[in-house]
């Protein structure tokens, strides 16, 4: 049963909107959108995610989402995107799915195979990684952006001073979250809605669009870097309460 034939989604609810945020970033990167989100009116939880691997990532999502009462409008921000691709197939309370300049894979697939075919991305050459311990003795390896390269990569139209700050507070993803390979995608199943950033220079604005088309997304093309629901926080809003609409009357 997917999530749309639920019987506790109530006709004309509107749905929580939850906010997964990407690698190198924390929840706050959606506080423009959740601002707006809640002036209409809206239920939003922006939870942390761990970045410490697709799968850990995405079981945590879905426990998050699963117990929330009603609807939910899942929405993912770059890597984001994969966590609810895969969250959202074991949370069947999701109604839909919203890809803010985020991958969405289909199985089998993985984050780092998919960067690896953008003509446009420049993250990798950015990428620095360290050792964090795991059980007593081990280390695994986790990636963080060069924070001299941090602005070029992924917020070229926010203002250095900015960015320097976001450079200094970003959080380091398990490099096995790039590695793992996608289970199957909610995509199929759900309703899907996408913004694509024209600058997107870390995931790649060739493959976002590719994946977006791929997976039949309400698409909305936005001009911003990687960030976009940060420089262009009205504009991804929107977007949203378009799929958070869509969603409702869908269950009228």
């Amino acid at each position: 049963m997917n999530a749309t034939d639920q019987p506790s989604q109530q006709s004309g609810v509107k749905p929580t909107i939850v906010l997964v945020h990407g690698a190198f970033a924390d929840a706050s990167s959606w506080n423009g959108v959740i601002e707006r989100l809640q002036q209409q009116g809206y239920a939003v939880v922006a939870p942390a995610n761990p970045l410490r691997g697709l799968i850990v990532d995405s079981a945590y999502t879905a426990s998050v989402v699963s117990q929330i009462d009603g609807p939910v409008l899942l929405a993912g921000h770059s890597y984001g995107g994969a966590v609810i691709t895969n969250a959202a197939t074991n949370a069947p309370n999701v109604v839909g799915l919203v890809y803010v300049a985020a991958f969405a894979p289909d199985e089998g697939e993985t984050v780092e195979k998919l960067v690896g075919k953008s003509k446009v991305s420049v993250l990798g050459r950015y990428l620095v990684p360290h050792q964090y311990p795991t059980e007593p003795g081990q280390t695994k390896v986790e990636l963080s952006i060069d924070p001299a390269k941090f602005q070029d990569a992924i917020a070229a139209d926010l203002p250095a001073q900015q960015t320097a700050v976001m450079a200094a507070t970003q959080r380091p993803i398990a490099a096995a979250a790039n590695t793992e390979a996608s289970g199957p995608p909610a995509w199929k199943q759900l309703p899907s809605w996408a913004v694509v950033a024209t600058g997107d220079k870390a995931a790649g604005t060739d493959i976002i669009s590719s994946q977006a088309q791929r997976t039949g997304a309400d698409t909305v093309q936005v001009e911003g870097s990687h960030v976009i629901m940060i420089s262009q926080p009205q504009a991804v809003t929107d977007h949203i309460l378009k799929a958070a609409r869509a969603v409702v009357d869908s269950h009228q």
